[in-house]
């Protein structure tokens, strides 16, 4: 039957993502708009997002973090294009891990950009997740924490050594807030306030130890860096750019917003209470799912499902006797089915990913809501299945 009660937030994208519960924009700060970012009231809204930011991620005193241009993609490539734009990288070497979609592009930008000959590549489908015993930590490592498009997650960073000669560098765009993060195994790290901050797009957040900024000063890339990218001057890690002076012009609507998403985050608990959302939105997806009969994770080990971007494909008797053009219509036409009925709003696969749904269940999505949208997806199996 068709269920009654449908999700009091039908948002259930995995980028930009639903804005923390009881969010007013009517209710965001005005102060700072109109004011040059450099004004000291306005420079001190930025300090106080890097400050709270910290905080909540219960980072190292002696690891610094500065907001970058272009998103997570901006601050990846930011720390890629410094610590891979120097000959010695040749010498060390890099590994670099991909399971989805923006794992492989970090792996393009290494191999057909920075052109980097001495590099092994450990790629897997969707769905797995590769063989990390044979990562050398003699040599860099470039990996993501979370899967985004796949849905598949680090089970734990035991295989990272905390003693290692060279970087580890995560992007951790859909993990940080959700999942936590072991600092000592981490030199470099990036994410975005798009994701499980419910923050805006556009912005990114570069995360550098005190050993990465060693390694940069040490090894000045030879390369031609643009000037969003430049993060040493004359020779030494600018500092300022860690204390609030952004490389260029940041949106101060942007800085307020993501201000108010760490404030509530803090009022709820902080990094514990916010890994607990996450948590038990997954928890009631795997309840679910136990008597579903009609999807699976697409994550193969259940010790990496994501608990943020939850990925789901199709296992019932029918969808698999579909051939490959009928499943890939399926699963849209159930995506579409879902949003008329605006219970559920973006939530069909990536578009690269096997076909599919993909449910954003960060800390900013109430459990109630995952809860009321779960009988919604068994129904719209069932409707588009009766059609065909």
């Amino acid at each position: 039957m068709k269920p009654t009660v449908k999700p009091k937030n039908p948002n259930f994208s995995s980028g930009p993502c639903a804005k923390r519960p009881g969010y007013d924009l009517s209710k965001l700060p005005t102060r700072t708009l109109g004011r040059s970012h450099r004004a000291k009231s306005a420079k001190a809204i930025i300090e106080e997002v890097i400050t709270k930011s910290k905080q909540i991620l219960e980072m190292p005193s002696d690891y610094r973090l500065a907001i970058v241009p272009g998103s997570d993609t901006g601050a990846i490539e930011m720390a890629l294009w410094n610590f891979f734009g120097d000959p010695s990288v040749e010498t060390r070497g890099v590994d670099i891990l991909a399971w989805e979609n923006f794992g492989s592009e970090w792996v393009h930008d290494l191999e057909k950009q920075l052109k980097i000959k001495n590099l092994r590549k450990f790629v897997v489908d969707y769905g797995e997740f590769p063989d990390v015993a044979s990562v050398d930590f003699n040599r860099d490592v470039v990996f993501t924490w979370n899967g985004t498009t796949s849905g598949v997650c680090l089970p734990n960073a035991d295989w990272i050594p905390a003693q290692r000669q060279g970087l580890s560098i995560c992007d951790a765009t859909s993990a940080v807030f959700a999942m936590a993060i072991d600092w000592k195994k981490i030199d470099v790290l990036t994410y975005s306030w798009q994701k499980s901050m419910g923050g805006e797009g556009a912005h990114g957040v570069l995360i550098l130890s005190p050993k990465s900024v060693e390694r940069l000063e040490s090894h000045t890339p030879t390369i031609g860096l643009p000037k969003i990218f430049q993060m040493l001057k004359k020779g030494k890690l600018n500092e300022e750019l860690f204390t609030g002076a952004t490389i260029n012009t940041p949106s101060m609507l942007c800085i307020e917003d993501a201000l108010d998403s760490l404030n509530w985050m803090i009022t709820e608990g902080g990094l514990t209470a916010m890994i607990k959302r996450s948590h038990d939105n997954l928890h009631v997806i795997k309840q679910w799912m136990t008597n579903s009969g009609r999807f699976q994770f697409l994550a193969n080990d259940p010790s990496t499902i994501s608990n943020t971007s939850v990925c789901l494909k199709f296992s019932s008797d029918f969808y698999l006797k579909l051939d490959k053009e009928k499943k890939a219509a399926f699963a849209k036409d159930v995506a579409s089915l879902l949003e008329k009925e605006g219970v559920a709003f973006d939530i069909g696969s990536y578009r690269d990913a096997p076909p599919g749904l993909r449910i954003w269940c960060g800390a900013t999505i109430d459990t109630e809501n995952v809860t009321a949208l779960l009988p919604w997806l068994d129904w719209a199996h069932d409707e588009i299945a009766g059609k065909l």
